[in-house]
């Protein structure tokens, strides 16, 4: 039996085992998912555990993203973004990958979102970091918001065809923005936004990072004026099929995953 498993602190209130469990009976492997919660300053030594123990496949999450590089070969992506959250175990040394940019990318390819023109991300923390490497990848150009003005301009030096702005003027953003990700935390379990009704035109299409509630008061106000929307769930979905094929070989049955994940929420 192959096992595979996720590694984080605190990792009680993931969803990442059903989905993948889910994944596994649809296509008759005998696999396992498995979690496990390492103190907070040990990520790296748990991956080379995880290794010795011949585990075949790990998820990483907070707060162990940036930890687990000394323990990885990380693959181009992941070490421009700086963060792991996916080690194979399979090669000679553990390979590590950064699969949230991916998950964006094809969360938004899922509901038919064409990837070129202009993204806004907002937030420039570990999502907003993979989702703008992730879309300027496609080809897009990329205007990075954050509170902290500095930190998006930070961002943009190192992101191709980026700039980096503060969060004042969000009309300006979107005029001709085809894009918009959020990328913080404002909305998770509370009923605000990071982005201005005002400013959202029909044009967009909206991805929201927060999946907890499943429907955020940005994507209602961005339904409310016509623009595509784009749940959180579709994100942590891909971003794990992502992850299943790296480690599998297989196509991953997403239907299954996907109803594995949303019924855990």
């Amino acid at each position: 039996m192959d096992v595979y498993g996720l590694i984080g602190n605190p990792v009680g209130h993931s969803l990442s085992p059903p989905m993948h469990e889910a994944g596994y009976e649809a296509l008759g492997l005998d696999a396992t998912y498995v979690t496990f919660e390492p103190p907070a300053d040990e990520g790296a030594a748990a991956v080379e555990a995880a290794d010795r123990l011949g585990v075949a496949g790990l998820n990483v999450t907070i707060p162990f993203k940036q930890d687990v590089l000394d323990a990885v070969d990380p693959d181009p992506l992941a070490e421009r973004i700086g963060a792991v959250n996916t080690v194979d175990f399979s090669g000679e040394t553990p390979r590590g990958y950064n699969t949230d940019a991916v998950g964006a990318v094809r969360a938004l390819d899922h509901h038919g979102v064409e990837l070129s023109g202009t993204a806004v991300v907002v937030g420039a923390g570990g999502a907003g970091r993979a989702v703008a490497f992730g879309l300027a990848d496609e080809g897009m150009s990329v205007r990075i918001a954050n509170r902290t003005a500095s930190k998006a301009h930070a961002l943009a030096d190192e992101v191709p065809n980026a700039t980096g702005h503060g969060l004042g003027d969000f009309d300006a953003l979107l005029a001709d923005a085809d894009v918009l990700v959020n990328c913080t935390s404002v909305g998770m379990d509370e009923d605000e936004t990071p982005v201005p009704k005002a400013a959202l035109t029909p044009d967009l299409a909206v991805l929201d990072a927060v999946y907890s509630p499943i429907e955020t008061r940005l994507l209602r106000d961005a339904a409310s004026v016509g623009a595509t929307t784009v749940d959180g769930a579709w994100m942590l979905l891909y971003q794990g099929v992502e992850a299943f094929e790296r480690w599998t070989g297989e196509d991953a049955p997403v239907d299954p995953m996907n109803e594995a994940l949303r019924s855990g929420l």
